[in-house]
């Protein structure tokens, strides 16, 4: 019954051509013939000045014809004193031909003056040839508009710009369910309950529960919004109607408003059904009048809160919504009533991206040797799509090298390449070049592997990169965390300026290549002074704001000049401390920073494995050498 229906909606006049489209091509027929002929006539005369039969017969007299051109409703002369201009300010003259005049008398009478006439062949039927030039150009004009209204739909033209532009999905025509959505077990969970309302109403309302609204998906880019939303066309054996919020604005103030009833009004004769708009933000942000106001934009929003508002949850419509900026979206929207549910999708974690991981490499085949849970650990923080990019090009990699099968090398250097993108071979690099490239690398892994909270060392690489690194250090967590310490934090700072530390240490130098390090550095010592109350000065106050939480989550300092003064001291003197350790720590340990370096500069990769062989003993001795005597055992 519901293809049926779906088929009905999709053919609303049953091949029958509207009547409405008749007299809509006729209208717009009539209307471009009289702009046609207009524009003919006004560009005609827009070449002669118009005068009056006197002008014409005192210039005859006067003898200041030169040359004359006789139609058959006018004549058009030109002057001596015109015609003794330049070329390109020369204008005829025009004036009506008398009715019963005869016209070849006059020529002959200017002839003999010595005027040049021009008298074009006019042959009797001149009307009949006008007449039958407009019924073809109407003919013509006709045919094109009766095929532009029957291929914009059944409502014509003008009823076309305020159709909605919603793509109906029907069962499982997407093609995807709640199966191929791994690591959000939440949000299925919460839109499984929205689908069951819609199948099984009665056991809901018998306990006096009515169904919500609407929900909004909120998460990051990536995380997979719009992916459950079609998983939920896919689960549901209601209509779905998909549609993009940039889809409901247009420059016509109406339009959006028009497509918004539309849109409502073909979901109420299919109900229950479902309608998700994805980006809702494009059409549903905040009213300001502070930074003046988009007439159109706001009567869309306001005809779709009054449509929301309008029908009757028992029915079954849900409104489905995904945005990634839900702190611009206009509060009208988000009361309860309209949009009750707030689902989050937020990034997976470690079982969440593994089992993404196994959804993605389904239709890939996998060697013995791959190890997903490794791969998961590696990618922390990774939102679904990274991680369906990553299964991508770790396939078309075992493909280059002539495989069938993808290993736990293609994944694990698809996933470098995602992060550092490929190796760059053509790149040579000086003999101090690179030894400056392996001692600041070799910086921030002796330093992170001395450290006791720092992440475990997995891979070192002096070999220059795509993204512009000459060389990288990769550190792997051995486990999910989501607390992170003042220790921990401090640590990672230590890291992040190691490589600079071991520049200075060896070569006395400073050099581009901590760019990024201390990029990173600086944002994250921002983040403990102003937000993560970690300050001596300031003690537990935040003066700094997060903005476009799902977005790039930058922070801006809400406060006085005094304390954003008093943030950059703390900041800076944060950073010097912590450099001042890396480079105490890596200077009593420079006999190994030495080794370390030498070894990754002849064999330019190093793992996490061969590092570990180099401190374990160093530490092993350290620990066995006897501790120096005091002077109470003196």
């Amino acid at each position: 019954m519901d293809s049926n229906r779906n088929d009905q909606n999709k053919n609303p006049n049953n091949g029958k051509k509207p009547k409405g489209n008749f007299f809509v091509a006729l209208l717009i027929t009539v209307v471009l013939i009289l702009l046609i002929n207009t524009v003919f006539n006004f560009v005609r005369n827009s070449q002669y000045n118009q005068t009056n039969l006197s002008h014409f017969l005192d210039a005859k007299e006067n003898g200041q014809l030169t040359e004359v051109e006789i139609r058959f409703d006018r004549i058009v002369y030109m002057t001596k004193e015109e015609a003794a201009k330049p070329a390109a300010e020369q204008k005829a003259f025009y004036t009506g031909l008398p009715s019963g005049s005869d016209t070849y008398a006059l020529a002959v009478e200017l002839r003999d003056a010595g005027v040049t006439v021009n008298w074009p062949i006019v042959e009797d039927n001149s009307v009949v040839t006008m007449i039958l030039t407009y019924v073809i150009m109407f003919g013509l004009l006709f045919a094109g508009m009766s095929l532009l209204t029957r291929r914009m739909g059944g409502d014509g033209i003008m009823g076309s710009i305020g159709a909605s532009k919603a793509k109906v999905y029907m069962e499982k025509q997407t093609g995807i369910t709640f199966k191929d959505v791994a690591g959000q077990d939440e949000a299925k969970e919460s839109l499984q309950e929205i689908i069951d309302f819609l199948h099984n109403p009665q056991k809901y309302t018998d306990i006096g529960a009515k169904l919500p609204k609407g929900a909004l998906l909120v998460g990051s880019p990536g995380t997979g919004k719009t992916l459950l939303a079609k998983a939920v066309a896919g689960e549901a054996n209601v209509p779905f109607f998909s549609i993009s919020g940039s889809d409901f604005v247009e420059m016509f103030v109406g339009v959006g408003a028009s497509r918004v009833r539309n849109l409502f009004q073909q979901a109420a004769k299919v109900a229950p059904c479902i309608i998700f708009i994805d980006e809702i933000d494009a059409v549903g942000r905040s009213r300001d009048a502070r930074y003046g106001g988009n007439t159109e934009q706001e009567q869309t929003l306001n005809q779709l809160l009054g449509e929301i508002d309008g029908f009757d949850s028992s029915k079954g419509i849900v409104c489905l919504a995904a945005t990634n900026r839900p702190e611009i979206l206009d509060k009208a929207l988000l009361r309860p009533g309209r949009f009750d549910r707030r689902i989050v999708v937020d990034r997976p974690n470690l079982q969440g991206r593994l089992d993404t991981l196994k959804v993605h490499t389904r239709k890939i085949k996998l060697a013995e040797d791959v190890d997903l849970k490794k791969l998961a650990q590696a990618t922390a923080g990774a939102v679904g799509a990274d991680l369906a990019n990553l299964v991508n090009e770790a396939a078309l990699r075992a493909v280059r090298h002539g495989r069938q099968t993808v290993n736990q090398e293609d994944l694990l250097v698809s996933f470098e390449t995602v992060i550092a993108g490929t190796e760059k071979k053509n790149t040579v690099l000086t003999d101090t070049e690179k030894r400056m490239v392996a001692y600041h690398e070799v910086g921030h892994a002796l330093v992170a592997a001395l450290e006791k909270h720092a992440q475990p060392v997995s891979k070192i690489t002096i070999v220059p990169h795509t993204s512009g690194a000459l060389g990288y250090t990769m550190q792997m967590p051995e486990e999910e965390k989501y607390l992170q310490t003042t220790q921990e934090l401090l640590t990672e700072l230590r890291t992040l300026v190691g490589g600079r530390a071991a520049e200075e240490v060896v070569f006395g130098v400073k050099t581009t290549g901590a760019a990024n390090d201390i990029q990173r550095a600086t944002a994250l010592a921002r983040n403990m002074i102003a937000q993560y109350g970690m300050s001596k000065e300031l003690g537990l106050m935040a003066p700094a704001t997060v903005q476009h939480q799902y977005l790039e989550g930058n922070a801006y300092l809400d406060c006085s000049q005094d304390t954003a003064a008093l943030v950059d001291k703390e900041i800076q003197a944060l950073l010097n401390t912590c450099y001042e350790d890396a480079k105490k720590l890596l200077t009593d340990n420079r006999a190994l920073l030495d080794e370390i370096a030498l070894y990754l500069l002849s064999k330019e990769t190093i793992t996490g494995d061969e590092l570990m062989a180099f401190i374990r003993p160093a530490e092993e001795q350290t620990q066995e050498a006897p501790a120096p005597e005091t002077e109470e055992q003196i």
